[in-house]
């Protein structure tokens, strides 16, 4: 027996938890592209990485002001200062709904939104700048708060956990265990959660929507359930295939039980998928995810100067050498993508079975920014990624360069302890000035 529990509208619910005054009326969580990293001058940043779900982001933070004042003490953001930017004499609205509560989904604003567009739509909602420490921190102790009250626990994502009671819990008294762990949640953290049960994994988590908002839903009947639910709604079947299903005239998951042969001619993936939605994969709970790649993305105004395109690349280079460090494996393959104006896009990925370092990963963006850089085109968006870890798929690494790569690796981790005690920009590279 399977619980999923998904917090309701957690960053919202968050806010509402630490701000009473936030509660019962229509608000919304919004956040815009956090640009502090490219500051020349100290930042103090800091990365949060304590939650270990398969779809948890690591956060960069500010730890504290230049003469030593917590940011907290600081005070919070206020909609202006966070959300507002006056251009040539006007005021313009950035930023977009990360989480919106139940009251203002009423009025149609969605996750993804720009928030002046959910403005419009709400004029009376209260818009708050997101605070991404505190809901780590939140998502950690709620985490820690399950492991005592179930023996095994997953954390999915930063609202989302998977909790095994089978062989604990009898089958009839597993929904009045969820119903006690929502009210000892709402009573120990003021954070409502909904909860779905079911014999099969992904099914519980299917049916967490029917228990949403703060509910718990158990599916007995997992044939009976899917029947006419749509296939988008199922956690896994994104748009190309649900593009690739329609052509075989499959909109519901009851449709898929019934396409058994073709699902096992897509191999693996078809094979996998099918045991998901029929709640026949048997697939158990991880209580360690190991994660597969570490990206990083940054959007802003265009920017015409490939020397300082060049600067940002290495300065979010260096947030990426952080996490590598900190969760110590060796990525084999780099990504680095240019987003320009007008929906213009370039980008390369190389693979070097190579031992990771600043030194090796920074001379291999420059090498790949400079096979993919258009000149005279504004660029307003950055990403980059590695994956391919090698203790995950087991590479022999090159040996030519392993004596260089060896020493370079030993420096890099010196680098990393000052970075963890004084502040990940308290050692930049050159290209970063």
């Amino acid at each position: 027996m399977f619980l999923h529990v998904d917090i309701d509208s957690f960053f919202a619910s968050a806010e509402r938890s630490v701000n009473a005054s936030l509660k019962h009326i229509p608000i919304c969580v919004g956040s815009r592209s956090n640009l502090e990293i490219f500051n020349k001058k100290r930042t103090y940043i800091k990365l949060m990485n304590d939650n270990s779900g398969t779809f948890v982001t690591p956060v960069f933070y500010s730890d504290k002001h230049p003469k030593g004042i917590s940011s907290q003490a600081q005070g919070k953001k206020t909609f202006e200062s966070y959300f507002v930017d006056e251009i040539e004499g006007r005021k313009k609205i950035r930023g977009i709904v990360t989480t919106a509560s139940y009251e203002a989904r009423a009025f149609g604003v969605k996750t993804a939104m720009p928030i002046a567009q959910a403005l419009q739509l709400c004029p009376s909602m209260t818009v708050v700048p997101s605070n991404y420490p505190l809901y780590h921190k939140l998502s950690h102790k709620i985490h820690a708060f399950m492991l005592a009250h179930i023996p095994k626990v997953e954390q999915y994502s930063i609202d989302e956990f998977f909790g095994d009671v089978s062989g604990w819990k009898e089958e009839e008294e597993v929904y009045a265990f969820a119903k006690e762990l929502q009210a000892k949640i709402l009573e120990h953290f003021d954070i409502p959660v909904s909860i779905g049960i079911s014999k099969a994994k992904w099914i519980a988590k299917l049916a967490t929507e029917s228990a949403k908002p703060y509910g718990v839903y158990e599916v007995k009947d997992i044939d009976d359930y899917i029947e006419n639910i749509p296939i988008r709604e199922f956690p896994g079947i994104g748009k190309g295939f649900q593009k690739r299903l329609g052509e075989h005239y499959i909109s519901t998951l009851g449709d898929v039980k019934r396409h058994k042969t073709l699902f096992e001619s897509w191999k693996k993936p078809g094979i996998q998928l099918y045991g998901r939605v029929t709640g026949t994969d048997r697939e158990r709970i991880s209580t360690r995810s190991e994660r597969k790649s570490i990206g990083i993305s940054r959007t802003f105004d265009a920017i015409y100067d490939a020397t300082e395109i060049k600067r940002r690349i290495m300065i979010m280079a260096r947030h990426i050498i952080y996490m590598v460090m900190a969760i110590d494996v060796n990525p084999t393959s780099y990504y680095l993508k240019i987003g320009y104006e007008y929906g213009v896009k370039s980008k390369k990925t190389l693979t070097v079975d190579r031992m990771f370092s600043e030194k090796l990963f920074k001379s291999i963006l420059t090498q790949m920014y400079g096979e993919i850089v258009q000149l005279n085109k504004g660029a307003i968006k950055l990403t980059l990624s590695v994956s391919n870890f090698s203790s995950q798929h087991k590479k022999t690494l090159s040996l030519m360069e392993f004596d260089e790569d060896l020493d370079a690796y030993h420096l890099s981790k010196e680098i990393q302890k000052l970075r963890e005690r004084f502040g990940l920009d308290i050692v930049k590279t050159g290209d970063e000035l």
